[in-house]
Order: structure tokens, then sequence, then C-alpha cells
């Protein structure tokens, strides 16, 4: 009987999740909180992939903090699997890091790389393209990713340029060829892509065996090879002060701009699956059940002439009179009120908090 490829999951949990404070603080950041489900969202993903890729073949990348709160919400990863990284220094190192271990047991290895904070609606139909996908880069030296059907002329995703035509067929799913990545782009531009018809969100999902990782580094971005030797080599001698020095050095940049926008033979796979990022509290309207005028509560509520509203006030009544599409959430030590078209400046608040001292609330 055919074996199917060895597939090895790194789940990306090192995010702190400045955009859903004040729920989302340091010590428990978006992916560790219980958004869209009764579970956490690291709980989620853990979870959903489970029928295609068993817990011994499942790895986390996050600071030494996050990985005890992983150990403790997960206690089916190994130990082992999960991956410290001595400092946050974004995607591209992370990952060099997480494929490195993989490389080491099976080079040939298809490595999954999913974020730990994105909710997927429609599971058995990612698993379904998972799969697929996982043979795509299995039986090819691209790379892989998921593009997801644009809805709204976004300008908080990035893009990626795909063609139409000459698509490859894996386990009954089309893959297309990338014609290039684009980040995020101004609301006009975002528009003309959607009505191109042939642009798609970036999901931020990818896939590749770890051999062919490392030549794609190698001929397109030979700056971080230099530092996948390093590692390779730092995890043979086991050496946690050599990793220490590597992300000391180490460039901090996403895969986005150190690999996948460089890269040639990138195939897309269409995400239709479900997919958000949950990238900000309005995003919680589509998620979050509804009353007849549009408002989404976690908490008792009470909406009079009020329409369009997220509100998360548990163990509290909140009466909204007369406002509409707003944004309140309240905590223990906190109480955000924002515009919902404006939720994404939260961020800001953060900064300024830094800046004057309340860091008590970040």
């Amino acid at each position: 009987m055919k074996r199917g490829p060895d597939i090895r999951a790194v789940i990306m949990a090192g995010g702190s999740g400045t955009r859903f404070w004040p729920l989302s603080r340091r010590s428990t950041p978006k992916q560790f909180l219980p958004i869209t489900s009764q579970r956490t969202m690291i709980e989620e993903t853990f979870r959903r992939i489970l029928p295609l890729i068993p817990p011994r073949k499942i790895f986390t990348v996050a600071n030494a903090a996050q990985s005890r709160t992983i150990r403790r919400l997960v206690p089916r990863l190994p130990e082992g699997n999960l991956l410290v990284e001595p400092a946050a220094k974004n995607t591209a190192p992370s990952l060099i890091l997480a494929t490195a271990h993989i490389f080491l047991r099976n080079p040939e290895a298809v490595v999954v790389v999913l974020a730990s904070d994105h909710l997927i609606a429609r599971p058995e139909a990612f698993l379904r393209k998972l799969a697929a996908a996982a043979e795509a880069a299995a039986h090819t030296d691209g790379l892989i990713t998921f593009g997801v059907r644009p809805t709204f002329a976004s300008t908080g995703y990035g893009y990626i340029h795909y063609a139409k035509s000459g698509a490859r067929l894996f386990s009954g799913e089309s893959f297309y060829p990338a014609l290039a990545f684009r980040e995020k782009p101004t609301v006009e531009t975002a528009a003309d892509f959607i009505k191109s018809g042939d642009y798609a969100w970036n999901s931020g999902m990818f896939l590749w065996r770890a051999s062919a990782f490392a030549r794609k580094l190698e001929r397109h971005a030979p700056a971080f090879f230099v530092y996948w030797e390093r590692t390779l080599e730092a995890l043979k001698r086991r050496s946690r002060a050599a990793l220490t020095k590597i992300f000391a050095e180490i460039p901090a940049m996403s895969i986005d701009y150190a690999l996948m926008e460089k890269a040639e033979g990138t195939l897309v796979c269409e995400g239709d699956f479900g997919w958000s990022d949950v990238g900000a509290w309005s995003a919680l309207a589509d998620i979050w059940p509804r009353d007849g005028q549009g408002n989404s509560f976690k908490g008792e509520a009470v909406a009079v002439e009020a329409t369009g509203n997220i509100c998360y006030n548990p163990g509290k009544i909140t009466a909204l009179v007369g406002v509409r599409d707003l944004v309140v959430i309240e905590t223990k030590d906190a109480l955000l009120i924002c515009r919902k078209d404006l939720d994404q400046d939260v961020k800001t608040v953060l900064e300024r908090l830094a800046r004057t001292g309340g860091t008590k609330y970040l």
C-alpha cells in the first residue's frame, strides 16, 4: 500500500495579540484565550489537525513563558516538541528553527506551518485541503500556501497574485502558480485586486518539505541560509548558547518578506474553508451570535436603538442606548470603547501606555 507523506505541523504560538487588548495581555495573548469557542484558540488549532497529524508530530514555537502555558493547555504535546525561541525575531527565524528541528529528524518530511490563533469554520474541508497540500509539497520542490478569496477591500491583509491557468492537481485539488506577493495595500489598490479576480488574501499558512525549504533559502535568501546552517549545527550540538547567539544576530523579518516573496515555483490552493485570522475585535461580528439589531455580546446586555455593536462584559449587564458600530470591552482593570472601524488602532493605546508608565495594564 502506498504510504502518504510524513507530515509534521509547526504551530506558531509566539504572538502578542495586542489588538485584542484589554482582554489580551502579555501574560495571556490572544492564542491563550477562549475567543471563538469555549476552548482557547491554541487548543482549537491543535484539536483541528489531530485527524491528520498525531501529537508526536506537532510542534509549537514560542518563548519560554508561553511554552509553559502551552504545556498546561495542550498536555498531549510531547515536552520536547515545545520549541523555545531565545528571542522574538518574527516568523523567519522561528521557522528556520522549527524546520531545522524537523530536518534533523527527516529531511523529506512535509512541514505544515499554522498560526495558533486563526478560525477555521469548516474543519473537514480544511483537513481535505491540507492533505492535498501535503501531497503537493511532497511531490514538488515548491512552497505551498492557501489563498483566501477576498470578501471586501481589506487593507489589513497581504495579497497573493496567482495565475488562473496552469493548475496542477494533487488529491483532486487545484494548485495555481503564485505570481507575486503584495503587502497591505491602500483601499483603492485592494479594490482593484478584488475586481481583477486573481488576487487572494494571504492566509499565513505554508507547507514545504524540510529539504526544499533549505534549498529555497540557499537560492533566494542567502543571508538567512547562513543562519540555517548555524542553527543545524547548534541543534546537533544541543547548544542553547549557540542558538541564543544566532537569535541575537539574525534579522527580525517575516517569512513572507524573507522567502515567500522571492521564491520561485510557489503554488497556491484556494482556501475555501471558512478562514479568519480573527485579527481584531471587529472580526467577532461575523463569529459571535448576533441579536436582531446586529449586536454581538459576550455577557448579559440590553440594547435600545443600538445597532452593530460588539460588547464583552461577562458577569455584568451592559446597557447600550442609541449607539452604533462600537466596540465595548470591559475587564477587571480596564475598559475599551472604540469605533468598530478603528479597532486596528488599539495597539496605539498600548504604545502610549508603555511610554507613560502604564505597563501594569500591558
